[in-house]
């Protein structure tokens, strides 16, 4: 009897010395919320020896633990939580005898009050460290890898941060653009390498839940939101869900043996992205192999299985867990910051099933809520079959939004061509969109001429008219138009020698910058010239109802002419491009099914009034947008 006795006291001791040794150093998400459609919510608690915990209670009114996931690794405990019956307040977690405050908030609005971007919004996408600094920034933050900040430098961090931004969001109701759409914010804490390459560019994340320091905090951010929306402008939250940053926490100590795909390479590396052994394998970035119904697996598998890159480990969307944890990242951003859209990175090279899982789950919450996907393929079908309800594919994406690379290719091609009689110039566009019978939805399909990904539209010359023209197409056609930071400017830059040299310092938004672009009195006559003349067109589209919801007809481009139309009720709306570097006539008498019995017509661009009873004369690469009242 004493010997039971004594070997429970040191059960009990032993017990009590593990417990001693269990830290919970971290929960995600930080918070949540109650009365959501899906009670249950996982937290991911991290901690020395978290794993092994005996227990998990809580007394709090209405919540109820439902299970416990004890992973691969000793310092992770997924704890999933039912908090359908309960209000909002502060809950006490146990772990064994370990006590953790956990708050549960009430949401701000219903999910379907959550208003998504549509086609009357045009999206301006720009870099936060390229874009402006604020008054307070601070060149080196503590508690971060090392880094340092060099505007010579095109891959090292320069600067701008979310106050920056703050201090400049009057320039863009000036402009005219409804949206704001920034690269990713969240913490990128990954060393410079080599003194010569960084994550600037926010698309390598160590932490889910906190806004990148160098930025600002996420109180900054959600009040960067409120003041957008204060003067009528939403904000698009660039996500990624194929890969994180090599310095995340999970890389060191990964969750569980298939967190990662390819996590065997991990192991070979040594901790080291550079040091590739054997196992390590770069996606092959072709895209096609994930909706041919011929595909080889082995193709399948370089695509979806294999890395970005060796310093963005690629994330294992088949894992049930980790797909909870980023689904409830996206939900905890929308509830805790207001955005009103999401911008998914490299969609395709995530798994199919578990993303349309994800999509779904926002759709039934948030009806009214919109994310667009970049699926660069740039023919026509391949983008349609991504999109929601489409009957091109066995599995729905329930993504209500698709990236139309299929016109960035064919304008960046016409501008450089002759329009001819056939496949040239503007005859690109008019091909391009005779394929929107295979979208479930055009008018939510995203246009865009050039992003940070791309060389810019002007290269690196400075064809003002190809630009408008390019310009003039994409804010009236039936699509949901991007435009890159700068455009307004006529900034260029190209990938040939770096990413850098397309994702330039906004001039203006630096302390020292001699240029400042933000003000009329600061810019040259030329950018003048091209802000005004952008402005206007925004301005002008904004609420239109023609352009919104109007019915689209487009006319085989004729004697080098491309015409196409937007009617509602009795307005239309006629953009009309001279595709070619000589003089053209075009006979009104060809589009008289548009046209009716209208005469006396307005150019938007110009105000510039036309006589449509007689053939229209157009000067080389001439652009008109004629607005009038149809039959």
């Amino acid at each position: 009897m004493k010997r039971v006795i004594l070997l429970l006291a040191l059960m009990g001791q032993m017990a009590a010395m593990h417990a001693a040794k269990v830290t919970v150093d971290r929960v995600e998400p930080t918070d949540w919320y109650v009365g959501l459609k899906n009670p249950q919510v996982q937290l991911m608690v991290y901690g020395k020896g978290i794993r092994d915990v005996a227990s998990v209670t809580t007394d709090y009114a209405g919540v109820r633990i439902d299970s416990l996931v004890r992973l691969d690794s000793p310092n992770y405990l997924l704890v999933y939580m039912n908090v359908g019956n309960a209000n909002p307040g502060t809950m006490t977690l146990n772990f064994d005898k370990k006590k953790v405050q956990y708050q549960l908030k009430a949401r701000k609005m219903k999910g379907e009050d959550h208003r998504g971007f549509d086609i009357s919004d045009v999206l301006y996408l720009l870099m936060p460290d390229r874009f402006a600094q604020g008054a307070h920034h601070q060149s080196q933050v503590k508690g971060l890898r090392q880094y340092r900040e060099d505007r010579q430098a095109p891959s090292l961090r320069h600067g701008g941060d979310l106050e920056g931004l703050r201090e400049h969001l009057d320039y863009f109701n000036d402009l005219g653009v409804t949206a704001l759409w920034f690269t990713p914010i969240l913490e990128n804490d990954s060393p410079d390498m080599m003194e010569t390459w960084s994550t600037y560019h926010g698309y390598a994340c160590t932490n889910y839940y906190r806004v990148d320091p160098r930025f600002g905090t996420n109180d900054d951010y959600c009040r960067l939101i409120a003041d957008c929306h204060q003067r009528g402008l939403k904000v698009v939250m660039d996500m990624i869900f194929n890969h994180c940053g090599f310095e995340h926490p999970w890389v060191s100590d990964m969750p569980s043996k298939d967190w990662f795909n390819q996590s065997e390479w991990l192991k070979e590396s040594g901790g080291t992205s550079d040091s590739r052994g054997t196992s390590f394998q770069q996606t092959s970035y072709k895209l096609t192999p994930v909706v041919d119904p011929y595909a080889a697996e082995v193709d399948k598998k370089e695509t979806q299985n294999a890395w970005f890159v060796s310093t963005m480990p690629d994330l294992n969307q088949h894992n049930p867990h980790l797909m909870r944890y980023l689904i409830q990242n996206s939900i905890w951003w929308i509830e805790t910051a207001d955005i009103d859209g999401i911008r998914m990175d490299t969609y395709p090279y995530a798994f199919r099933e578990p993303m349309a899982q994800w999509m779904k789950e926002l759709d039934e919450e948030y009806p009214n809520f919109n994310t667009v996907g970049e699926t660069w393929v740039t023919k026509p079908a391949y983008t349609a079959s991504w999109q929601k309800d489409s009957k091109l594919s066995d599995t729905n994406s329930y993504l209500k939004t698709v990236m139309d690379f299929s016109f960035q290719e064919a304008m960046d091609s016409a501008k450089r061509e002759e329009t001819d009689g056939w496949w040239r110039g503007m005859n690109r566009l008019y091909n391009s969109f005779v394929y929107d019978y295979l979208y479930p939805n055009p008018s939510s399909v995203m246009a865009f001429l050039d992003n940070h990904d791309t060389d810019r539209f002007l290269g690196n010359g400075e064809d003002s008219l190809a630009m408008k023209q390019a310009l003039a197409l994409l804010l009236t056609v039936r699509r949901i138009p991007q435009l890159y930071y700068g455009t307004e400017i006529m900034m260029n830059g190209t990938k040939e020698r770096s990413d850098g040299y397309v994702r330039k310092d906004f001039p203006g938004g630096f302390p020292g910058d001699q240029h400042n672009a933000f003000t009329k009195e600061g810019r040259t006559a030329k950018e003048n010239q091209m802000f005004s003349w952008l402005s206007n067109l925004l301005h002008w589209r904004n609420g239109n109802e023609t352009i919104i919801r109007g019915m689209q007809k487009q006319f085989i481009p004729y004697n080098g002419i491309y015409v196409i139309s937007r009617s509602w009720h009795r307005n239309t709306v006629m953009t009309i491009m001279n595709g070619t570097s000589r003089p053209a006539v075009m006979p009104v008498k060809r589009y008289a099914e548009v046209i009716g019995s209208a005469t006396k017509v307005q150019d938007v661009l110009t105000g510039r009034t036309y006589d449509l009873s007689q053939d229209l004369k157009l000067q080389p690469r001439q652009t008109l947008i004629l607005e009038f009242l149809g039959d």
